[in-house]
Order: C-alpha cells, then structure tokens, then sequence
C-alpha cells in the first residue's frame, strides 16, 4: 500500500463515479426524476446553473429534496458559489444542515481554497464523512493541482475527489473550441498525474452536445484511456455511455479474476511474475486485477443498494 493510501480515512466510504451528472438546484422536475436515473453521482448545482435571483430559491428546493429524497447508491454532491460571493456564505451554511456526501468548491486555485474550507466544515462539527470536491478550471487551478492534492491528505483534510471544468478553462485560456480535445490533453493529463501521485481520483469534464452521441462516446474512451475515474455529464441520456465506458467489461473482470487465481495459488505464494496463458504477469498486474475487481463490485453494490465494501476487505 503507498503512502498516500495509507492516508485515506478509514470513515469514508469506497466510490464507483462512472457518471457524475450535474442538475441545477433550480430545476425542481430534474430533481424528481434523479431517483429513477443510473447515474452514480448527483452534483446539486447551486452556481453557474442558477441566476442571481434565484439562488434563495435554489436552496429551498435542495431543504425539500434532502428531506424527501435519500437517494440510495447515489453519491450526493451541492456545488456552491463561489465563498468570496454574495452566496457562499449561505450556500455553506447549507451545506453543513444537509450534510451531502461532498461539497465541490468552484475555482480552486490554490491549497487554501481546500483548507480553509475543511476548516470551516470543522468549526460546523460536519461529520467526518461529509467530503470536498474541488473544480479545476483555471490556468492557476492546473499549475497548483499538485499543490492541492498533497494539501488534501494532511491530516483534517477533507479533499476527496477532483473534477475538470473545461469551459471556464477554454474562456481564459482563449483555446477554442474544436472537435476532440487535441490543445486540452496535456493539462487534463497533468491533472491526473497529479491527482494519482496522492492517491485521489479526477472526474472528466462535461461534453456540451448531448445529442452528439458519436462524439460523446469518443470523449468517454478518451477519458478512460487517459485515467480518469468518471465524466461529469449534464443531461441523463449521456449517463448510459459514461457507464459503459468507465465500468470494466466482462471480459476485463474475467481476466483480473484469472489473474488473481494465478497469484493465489500455493506455488505462487513467493512468486513476483507468473505465467498466465503464456503471458508474462508481475505483481503489479495483481494490484490493477484487484482494483478492476473491487470497481466491478462497487457497481454492483450500488445497483442493489448495498452498503459499499471498502478495498481492503476484499
């Protein structure tokens, strides 16, 4: 086990974040629906979905929702505004009386935009398992991830997931838009590595044309190739592709599984390589084998609405 993953909470809960879809806190019909949706995460959006004049109302809603609707398997998530707004204030102090499964901060830049709010989730007396996600979406957010992430496994650090906002980051950089992402992937690579090195995940950025299937399902693959864990998407009928494509396929589940048996048996026990159907497999493989497994598990779980086994129980 590395370092980083030593650090990971005992109290929190493992996660499978396939699709993570976004709602505005605003749209009471989208909200109803979410019970009926596969999607494994919900993000609450508070912010960019919701106009000025509308935030008060935002918040109400979300009271009624949280109230009514547990949503089992499904990982809870409120987007605020920005804390240097005239709602971040609020939009916190929300947060604290629902108690979501996470908060995802707009605009991280910087370390102290993830402490200062782990500190102020403290002072609140949150429970432990109530997590912080951070939006990167700046120039300074992507030269700092590493920053960010090292900060997230201090001790008290809340900091749990990352998620790319490309949109925010086309604005201020100026890079424009074009079919796949050819100008965007060494920073969405340098957010994974960064993420990686700390033992935390990063969630792929929304894809805008929801009824571009063909082009939704190439920005999934890419996403998987390059390591992301799941794709933020905005309109249910993407969560189907961003399942597929980031859960693991029968036959990779068949071939981990083949792959832990190997290491498993007796006259392996000492052995560092084994042969696998004339294949070469290190250890290193039976780790991925293992992790593969334990996402496929996870799917499951959530399907049926069982409680999540953390990996080392496994």
């Amino acid at each position: 086990m590395s370092q980083s993953e030593s650090q990971t909470s005992p109290s929190r809960p493992a996660r499978v974040r396939r699709s993570v879809l976004s709602v505005p806190a605003i749209n009471r019909r989208a909200l109803d629906k979410l019970s009926s949706l596969d999607c494994d995460a919900v993000i609450f959006d508070l912010e960019d979905s919701v106009s000025l004049e509308k935030k008060a109302e935002a918040r109400e809603n979300l009271r009624t929702f949280f109230s009514a609707a547990p949503l089992p398997g499904k990982e809870r998530i409120i987007r605020i505004n920005a804390l240097s707004s005239n709602f971040g204030a609020e939009d916190m102090a929300l947060v604290a009386e629902l108690e979501p499964d996470a908060v995802l901060l707009p605009k991280v830049n910087e370390p102290q935009d993830v402490t200062g709010v782990s500190d102020r989730l403290a002072e609140a007396d949150a429970p432990e398992t109530l997590r912080i996600w951070a939006m990167i979406e700046t120039p300074r957010g992507i030269l700092n991830t590493a920053a960010i992430a090292e900060a997230g496994r201090t001790a008290g650090s809340r900091l749990d997931c990352f998620v790319v906002g490309l949109n925010d980051l086309r604005k201020e950089t100026g890079v424009l838009p074009q079919p796949g992402r050819t100008y965007l992937v060494p920073w969405l690579m340098q957010v994974v590595l960064a993420v990686s090195a700390y033992g935390l995940e990063a969630i792929d950025s929304v894809f805008n044309d929801f009824r571009d299937v063909e082009a939704l399902e190439a920005e999934c693959a890419e996403g998987v190739a390059m390591g992301f864990a799941g794709k933020m998407l905005i309109h249910p009928g993407q969560i189907e592709a961003a399942n597929r494509h980031f859960g693991p396929t029968e036959a990779a589940i068949a071939e981990a599984e083949a792959i832990i048996a190997a290491f498993a048996a007796p006259d392996a026990a000492t052995l560092n390589v084994v042969n696998l159907g004339g294949r070469m497999v290190e250890r290193l493989h039976l780790v991925q084998a293992e992790r593969l497994v334990h996402k496929a598990r996870l799917i499951e779980q959530r399907s049926s609405g069982a409680a999540a086994t953390p990996l080392a129980d496994i």
